[in-house]
């Protein structure tokens, strides 16, 4: 293919400047091309580059682009050097330490410096290999880079760097194309994010699929504006909307179920990301919409260290004794969980994201707790008093913990073939399972029900904290702390499922 004119025509949409082909997949006479960019881009650009594309893919093949957002750390881009030596120069290999390898990554673009012995100088030649490794660069990541190797004698004191991993693993978002647009505020997107994809700060992006929950609100000024969530095949979002005068009666009259398109902004606000809708129409996914599953590692074969154990408690025997859970319910398998952690902060942004300190969940098989799952999570940090006296949880209870690694991995074990279910648990929880799950290479794309959502949909209650919605079942238990929580979230789930007569729409 001719990528190099491929390339030159792409980068002259504003949003991919200096985006990066990283490959091109073929499957069920679609091509699909990857593209990297560093730069805000938006459903319009990927439209344009869909176009493009298009010139550059022959019949009976349709063209299709997926463009994912990434900027690389110096970590990242130190790992990718490393790899590029071992593969294309293993006689230099051997005497590059990660310590020897300097990595400068700036908003343009990125430089390195490889540090070696005046003894091996002779060795590395008298050039090429910083100019096959910048090039190998410019593939991977986008922008400019440059870079040289320094002999003399090796550096004494290092600045401390991270340990080295795997090179920045690139993630495409997943998109499909919007059906069935019928306009409210106009805004005509052709494409849509899958919500489990809206990951950082993205800027004019589109969401599509159905409400599950939708109320009217006043702003401290008494104007209306909307809390909205909205559910795809890969997950939710909750988004706010500010209504237009000339639309406000149409946004008034969406109800649950009805299936829209959310185009606006997700931006950092207190250290954590929200989504503003600025435009509300209807669409959908294509009817025959299948949702591409992401790779991740495979279900460890064992525990590693915390392990479940059976679960039985006398008034379960009582609870449902007048009627059977549907059916629909006692086929599927869940995990309901609970987490404590040290903050509020679940961005990965920076040093911001906070950590796991307690997992606790129970299993539901046949439409009964069967397993419990409970660990404490090590924490290199000390506990603030605000989270001790929060939780009860102090530093010396997490000492002998284990690693999150261990316990994550373990915790992807205990949730393997089963539906996931929490209590504000897409807004909060599951965003510290997904992040410290993909840390580890596990990718949680377990189904998700949620009792927030599932409560405001049943009940009619002041509020829907968990400690509300227990007294308004009757259920006594220790608030914070995370196997009692997850636990009466179960009897919460199973109640609400009852009264239903099956499971939640979302």
């Amino acid at each position: 293919m001719r990528s190099e004119e491929y390339l030159s025509k792409i980068r002259k949409i504003p949003g991919l400047q200096r985006a990066v082909l990283k490959k091109i997949t073929v499957e069920k006479n679609t091509a699909t091309f990857f593209l990297v960019t560093d730069l805000n881009y938006t459903a319009e650009d990927v439209s344009s580059a869909e176009q493009v594309t298009a010139e550059f893919v022959s019949a009976p093949l349709t063209a299709k682009v997926s463009v994912v957002k990434s900027i690389p750390d110096p970590a990242g881009v130190r790992a990718e050097i490393l790899k590029i030596f071992k593969e294309n120069f293993p006689s230099a290999a051997a005497f590059i330490r990660p310590e020897d390898v300097e990595t400068y990554v700036d908003e343009c673009g990125g430089r390195f410096l490889i540090h070696i012995g005046k003894e091996e100088e002779e060795r590395f030649g008298k050039g090429g290999i910083a100019d096959e490794i910048a090039e190998r660069l410019r593939r991977t990541f986008c922008g400019p880079w440059s870079g040289g190797i320094a002999a003399g004698e090796r550096p004494k004191e290092e600045i401390e760097h991270e340990s080295i991993g795997a090179a920045e693993r690139i993630i495409a978002p997943r998109m499909f194309p919007i059906c069935e647009y019928v306009a409210i505020d106009g805004a005509n997107p052709k494409y849509a994010l899958c919500c489990a994809d809206l990951e950082g700060e993205k800027l004019s992006v589109t969401l599509c699929g159905t409400i599950t929950y939708i109320e009217e609100r006043r702003t401290k000024r008494d104007k209306p504006f909307f809390r909205i969530s909205l559910k795809d095949e890969s997950g939710s979002v909750q988004a706010n909307y500010f209504t237009r005068q000339k639309t406000l009666e149409k946004i008034r009259s969406l109800k649950a179920g009805d299936s829209i398109c959310m185009t606006g902004d997700q931006t950092l606000f207190n250290g954590n990301y929200s989504f503003t809708a600025k435009n509300i129409d209807f669409g959908m996914p294509p009817k025959d919409f299948v949702l591409e599953e992401r790779e991740g590692r495979a279900v460890p074969e064992k525990y590693i260290k915390v392990f479940p154990e059976p679960f039985e408690q006398l008034e379960q025997a009582n609870l449902y004794e007048d009627t059977s859970m549907p059916e629909e319910f006692r086929k599927t398998s869940y995990v309901v969980y609970d987490l404590e952690t040290t903050g509020l902060n679940n961005s990965a942004v920076g040093q911001l994201m906070d950590r796991i300190i307690e997992i606790g969940a129970v299993k539901i098989f046949e439409g009964r707790v069967t397993e419990k799952f409970s660990t404490f999570v090590a924490c290199p940090v000390k506990l603030t008093d605000e989270t001790k006296n929060l939780t009860g949880i102090t530093d010396e209870m997490l000492v002998g913990a284990p690693e999150i690694g261990e316990a994550i991995a373990d915790f992807y074990k205990f949730c393997d073939g089963c539906a996931m279910v929490g209590h504000n648990s897409v807004n909060f929880d599951f965003k510290f399972v997904k992040y410290y799950g993909e840390r580890e290479g596990f990718r949680f794309t377990q189904r998700q029900y949620d009792t927030l959502t599932f409560s405001q949909e049943m009940l009619r209650l002041n509020n829907y904290k968990l400690n509300t919605i227990a007294a308004h079942y009757g259920f006594d238990f220790n608030h914070h702390r995370a196997f009692e929580d997850a636990f009466v979230t179960a009897k919460i789930f199973m109640r609400l499922v009852k009264e239903k007569g099956g499971l939640p729409r979302f």
